[in-house]
């Protein structure tokens, strides 16, 4: 039997490869994402083309309410089974190792270069050579209310990699309650919940209304994906409680349908007011405040929607396997898939590193040209998209160095 001192000895999760196959679909989407904003005119983003339209924030708004939320949430399965396996302390230091190391790597040599093009596109004043202009990025200061965004500065940034900056700060600010938290008191709360959620349709989905509050009363923010920062402090709790019972697993692929149609109906009421308003993501109208409350709900019922349908569809072949097959040769197939998923799985994070810096230096190039915008965004996606792979290919999981300064494992 397990005990507080022998964190090692919880059992290892099953690998649930449909999750590692979102996290990359979410992080492969955000080079088509951030490659649209480049074209999109309310968006005030790194590299612009001279035309621009206002159809990509509307096509894109639907990634922006499930992507990033579902991304916490699963990045919270896995860190609550290395939490168990591992004890606070363990994790700790693990999650620093994973995340931190990369965030200070990356934030020193990969985010002034965005941040340095951006000055370049502005206009042709800006001459500052790219060793003249780190000084600049690197000059900062401390900003506590700020937090966990604690460092500041006039061209400092995080940029994509605000991401890992809350995730380690999740990480941290739970490892500690899980050590001394009352094991049995939440434990009984948790079985109480789930039996909850499986005898009655639909309870699952009434965190909705938490995360509607927050967009309505404490507003989003444009520079965290549309979310406010805490949002995904919740999705990153609830990844914690999924994780817990498997009961929870059951509940979301039973109720993935009516989540799914439900999420997609109030996303779509949220949309005109979020056109219609001046400010939608921080002004108090009631319009404005009605939309937030809508986005916020439609956020958390395709985050339970989408696993669910995943999951659904996963245990339909399991079905299949279990009636009698006639003896054949053994099949390659699972083999390759589970090469496949662990060399995804292992990719996410690096991706995610790469993508952004590698947009933009192409983006720099690609906007001069005298083309339809559809065209340039094809070649954008495209050169940014092949690089992306190959840098992390070619350039990160060759070399123990490398692998370390990323994220990944020896």
């Amino acid at each position: 039997m397990a005990t507080r001192t022998e964190p090692a000895q919880a059992a290892l999760p099953e690998r649930r490869p449909e999750l590692d196959a979102i996290r990359m679909l979410v992080v492969i989407g955000l080079v088509f994402f951030h490659s649209a904003l480049v074209f999109a005119t309310d968006d005030d983003y790194y590299v612009k083309n001279a035309e621009t339209t206002e159809a990509i924030v509307i096509i894109a708004g639907f990634g922006v309410v499930w992507a990033m939320p579902l991304l916490f949430l699963i990045s919270s399965l896995g860190a609550w089974h290395s939490l168990r396996r591992r004890g606070a302390g363990g994790f700790a230091k693990e999650r620093l190792l994973r995340l931190g190391v990369p965030l200070i790597f990356a934030t020193l040599a990969l985010n002034p270069l965005p941040q340095w093009l951006r000055l370049r596109s502005a206009g042709p004043d800006h001459h500052e050579s790219y060793l003249g202009f780190l000084p600049d990025f690197y000059d900062v200061h401390l900003e506590p209310e700020e937090f966990p965004f604690l460092v500041q500065g006039e061209h400092f940034e995080t940029g994509h990699l605000w991401f890992v900056v809350l995730l380690l700060a999740f990480s941290l600010m739970l490892a500690p309650l899980h050590r001394w938290l009352p094991r049995e008191h939440v434990r009984r709360i948790g079985d109480r919940v789930a039996q909850a959620t499986l005898r009655r349709r639909g309870v699952v989905l009434l965190p909705a209304l938490a995360f509607a509050a927050i967009c309505a009363f404490a507003g989003m923010e444009e520079d965290y994906a549309g979310w406010h920062r805490w949002s995904y402090l919740l999705f990153f709790v609830a990844g914690f409680a999924l994780a817990a019972d498997d009961r929870f697993r059951t509940v979301m692929r039973r109720d993935a349908g009516p989540a799914s149609w439900l999420g997609v109906l109030l996303f779509s009421a949220a949309g005109p007011g979020v056109a219609l308003s001046d400010e939608p993501f921080t002004e108090m109208t009631p319009l404005a405040t009605v939309s937030r409350a809508l986005f916020g709900a439609a956020g958390w019922c395709l985050v339970v929607a989408i696993p669910g349908l995943l999951d659904r569809w996963r245990q339909q072949p399991r079905k299949a396997q279990q009636q009698p097959q006639p003896r054949t040769a053994p099949n390659p197939a699972p083999t390759t898939r589970r090469r496949l998923y662990g060399y995804l799985a292992a990719a996410v994070l690096p991706l995610y590193i790469l993508h952004q810096p590698i947009v933009v230096a192409v983006a720099y190039f690609v906007v001069g040209w005298s083309a339809p915008i559809l065209v340039e965004y094809v070649v954008l996606v495209t050169i940014a998209l092949a690089l992306t792979l190959a840098a992390y290919e070619l350039l990160v999981r060759r070399t123990r160095v490398t692998r370390f300064l990323f994220g990944m494992r020896p």
